[in-house]
């Protein structure tokens, strides 16, 4: 099978795999403000990721990630598996080391930590956030576990557990929120929410536990070993370092927005976080499983020196992900009211219609940085591919120092929206640095076929909104929208034609990057007919 074929096949896996974790992620939303509303309840909920979420990012997410894979993977494709689990053996032991004293520190001191995050809470709304976070940060173990477990399998280019994983975690949360949920609310009012938070736990829990299988399979080898000088150890540690240091920047830049949205309106964290998630849509399904298909080619492709491959994997992939998801940013951003009003108003609901509009001002200026977001995952992982993690790091603490910036200037005229629009204009200035940086680094890379491709994706995604937009307004006039039915029929009218409208202008301009899609859409077709 030849390198685009795997990389076809990995990304469509992943892209029907994450379409159906989003759409239970949403589900999750939905029962939770449906119960709840958008207020401190729910700003609550969303707060007590931070300190968890800081955890498992600084050591997990993001530093080993996009270190641990270059370098195991880079043994893997030279034929030396056993010192490759010798360097996992080391990272293992260290990482579950360092979360431990992480979780037993954020334990004791979350009173401290959620006053400095959140000061704008009432006293009431800052203890529910202390005991939420508190039942959260026990999830960061599992996913720690998970994070390691992925690394390893995408090495060897085995995507499917990992995918699954992320299903069963927002299923567990769901699970567990509607058992537990008004259980806990009985005997300790005001706390109900807890119940999702459980969930987290458990769903964490149930997406390590479906990826061993496959890692026994594979013939995991651990066994603990603090051998941090071994020379892939040393490698990883000089990868990893410079991703530290831009995620401590970024998790400052997260925690100066929180603050900084703390001081809104009950429920302004939790409209923040419902744009942004609808604005991670996209970036979920599409750019991340095409950004996570291409990686290990990209790092097969550098470690043999295969430059030109390299290039052109790059390319195909960066425009794909950009071909994919600038048409969803501009029929989100078109769309916005009617998606965000089916989806969370109902007439027995705690989420207004106030809320609906909260929450699409935020989205419509998310959906600004939506490509670049995208974009970024791809170049990103070409320099992890190149094992240079510092030119991604010093881009992304500008960036930051842009958000930040920008944030302070625009949250009091503009509110949510204000941080949102600083969010997406400094995702843009991070893609456009990062894409100088690395032709810089690796040579031309074709760049006129990639500005003549964002062009055309362009205007393609600027009639289809339009077509979007008279066609939801036909709708409107012609049926209304007061029941779910008449919102789900305006819904699916306008995606439709936005659809149409956007795969006759690729047609016409026979974009090679339709082929990428059309052929992850024929492998589904062909898999669902055998």
């Amino acid at each position: 099978m030849s390198q685009n074929n795997r990389v076809v096949k990995a990304a469509g896996f992943l892209m029907v795999t994450m379409v159906v974790s989003r759409i239970l992620g949403y589900l999750r939303d939905i029962i939770i403000y449906a119960q709840y509303g958008q207020n401190r309840i729910t700003d609550a909920y969303n707060a007590a990721f931070s300190i968890p979420d800081f955890l498992y990012m600084l050591l997990v997410g993001g530093a080993l990630s996009s270190s641990f894979i270059p370098v195991f993977s880079g043994y893997i494709a030279t034929q030396r598996e056993e010192e490759g689990w010798q360097v996992a053996s080391v990272v293992i032991t260290l990482i579950m080391m360092l979360l431990g004293i992480g979780i037993f520190l954020g334990f004791i001191f979350t009173p401290e930590l959620i006053l400095l995050l959140v000061p704008g809470f009432d006293p009431a709304a800052m203890e529910l956030t202390v005991t939420l976070t508190r039942i959260i940060l026990l999830q960061v173990i599992f996913m720690a576990l998970s994070g390691i477990s992925m690394g390893i399998l995408n090495s060897y280019k085995i995507f499917t557990p990992s995918a699954i994983g992320s299903v069963l975690y927002n299923l567990g949360i769901i699970v567990c929120g509607v058992l537990f949920g008004k259980w806990i609310e009985s005997i300790w009012p005001g706390y109900g929410i807890a119940g999702f938070s459980i969930g987290v736990v458990l769903g964490a829990m149930a997406n390590f536990a479906v990826q061993v299988p496959a890692l026994l399979r594979i013939g995991f080898r651990f066994k603990p070993n603090f051998n941090i000088f071994h020379p892939g150890v040393v490698r990883l540690v000089k990868l990893m370092v410079p991703v530290l240091i831009g995620l401590s920047i970024s998790q400052i830049n997260l925690f100066v927005n929180q603050n900084l949205a703390s001081s809104l309106p009950a429920g302004g964290i939790a409209a923040l976080n419902t744009a942004q998630r609808l604005m991670q849509l996209p970036v979920g399904i599409f750019a991340i499983a095409i950004a996570v298909a291409v990686f290990p080619t990209l790092t097969e492709q550098a470690a043999k020196r295969e430059r030109e491959a390299f290039k052109k994997t790059f390319s195909l992939g960066l425009r794909s992900v950009i071909f994919i998801t600038l048409p969803c940013a501009v029929g989100l951003a078109v769309l916005r009211v009617p998606i965000i009003r089916f989806m969370f108003e109902f007439d027995n609901g705690k989420f207004t219609h106030q809320d609906t509009l909260a929450t699409a001002y935020a989205l419509l200026y998310y959906c600004i940085g939506l490509f670049a977001y995208s974009a970024i995952h791809v170049v990103s992982r070409a320099f992890y591919a190149l094992q240079n993690t510092m030119i991604p790091v010093f881009v992304g603490a500008l960036a930051i120092a842009a958000n930040i910036t920008l944030s302070i200037l625009l949250v009091g005229p503009m509110a949510q929206g204000g941080l949102a629009l600083a969010y997406s204009l400094a995702g843009i200035l991070n893609m456009l640095i990062l894409l100088w940086m690395l032709r810089k680094k690796i040579g031309a890379m074709n760049g006129r076929q990639m500005i003549r491709s964002f062009g055309q994706t362009l205007l393609a995604s600027s009639i289809m909104g339009i077509a979007c937009f008279y066609t939801a307004r036909f709708c409107v006039m012609i049926w209304g929208v007061e029941t779910k039915l008449a919102q789900l029929l305006q819904l699916s009218l306008s995606i439709g034609v936005g659809i149409v409208v956007f795969a006759v202008f690729a047609i016409v301009f026979r974009m090679e990057e339709s082929e990428l899609v059309l052929g992850i859409l024929r492998r589904k077709l062909r898999r669902k007919s055998a």
